[in-house]
């Protein structure tokens, strides 16, 4: 009787533990492209929403480094090396940041993996910062989104959220 008295609340622990990560407030997302050569581009990011609140210039301040989703950062990893707005990227796992600003955002290509996403202290491993379009969209998006498009030999890595899309063109080497 005593072991059923101890178990129980571990029991009632490890399911609520289970039930919160089910109902995540940004759940775990990914996008992909295929580039030229047999290269390939996967994202794993983290989907916040936006809940009636003002986004950018408010819960992500212009002009400061933002992990570009939620939780854990957002990683970048290429089969081969890729030109991302006309810097080399060798092929292998990457970390991505932004910093966004009303009419221009930087992308960040950190060296550094499996670090939680903020507070940003990574600018000694940082590979490249690479300048991205800034675009209105034509209609609010509720749901952080990452995705690529698919164009010539090559894709354009885009950015949406509330009513702003970042973009940036990728291309295998």
């Amino acid at each position: 009787m005593r072991k059923v008295f101890y178990l129980l609340p571990t029991l009632l622990f490890v399911l609520s533990l289970a039930a919160l990560a089910q109902n995540k407030p940004s759940p775990a997302a990914s996008a992909s492209c295929d580039l030229s050569g047999g290269k390939t581009i996967k994202t794993d990011y983290s989907s916040p929403r936006m809940k009636g609140r003002k986004i950018y210039g408010d819960l992500v301040p212009y002009g400061k480094v933002w992990r570009t989703g939620a939780n854990e950062a957002t990683t970048f990893v290429t089969s081969g090396d890729v030109n991302v707005g006309g810097k080399t990227v060798p092929a292998g796992g990457y970390t991505i940041f932004t910093v966004p600003n009303a009419d221009k955002w930087t992308l960040i290509i950190n060296k550094k993996t499996g670090e939680w996403g903020i507070p940003y202290k990574y600018e000694s491993d940082e590979l490249a910062r690479v300048e991205m379009k800034v675009s209105k969209l034509p209609s609010p998006a509720e749901n952080f989104t990452i995705s690529y498009e698919k164009k010539g030999n090559g894709c354009t890595l885009n950015v949406d959220w509330e009513n702003t899309r970042a973009s940036v063109d990728i291309s295998a080497k």
